[in-house]
């Protein structure tokens, strides 16, 4: 893998490999977790370690700005506080496989921004989804 390319209007709606997708074979399914989670939380630890580095990118800290310790400030924190927790002490799982994004030109920002967190949005939610069988079947 090399650089990020993310996906351009005038390409229409084509997406890259890039992009990090829970799929079937991550095992994040109800019987996948109950016989090893880790490979579906290693699978989501990417997709974090990718959308983190994201949001720190020229993408969200070059013009046009954003105000210091807004949204994506939080958001960027949020993930890499998640990314830490899924994370087992004393175990790091490799991330050089996530590529860095390459330097946008500031007319390409906004779109990219947008696309960037609609894609976010799509990846949390399939990701809240584990999280949330994953707790109902700890409950009594």
């Amino acid at each position: 893998m090399g650089h990020v390319d993310l996906p351009r209007e005038e390409g229409g709606d084509k997406t890259t490999d890039d992009v990090p997708r829970i799929q079937c074979e991550d095992g994040c399914d109800p019987q996948g977790l109950r016989d090893n989670s880790q490979s579906c939380l290693q699978r989501i630890h990417r997709g974090l370690v990718f959308y983190e580095k994201l949001l720190g990118s020229d993408i969200f800290t070059g013009e046009p700005s954003l105000l210091p310790d807004g949204p994506v400030d939080q958001l960027h924190a949020s993930i890499l506080g998640l990314r830490e927790l899924l994370q087992p002490k004393g175990h790091h799982w490799e991330t050089e496989q996530t590529p860095s994004p390459i330097p946008s030109q500031p007319w390409q920002r906004l779109l990219l921004r947008l696309k960037i967190l609609r894609s976010l949005q799509a990846f949390v939610a399939i990701a809240a989804r584990v999280f949330a069988h994953g707790a109902a079947t700890l409950s009594p």
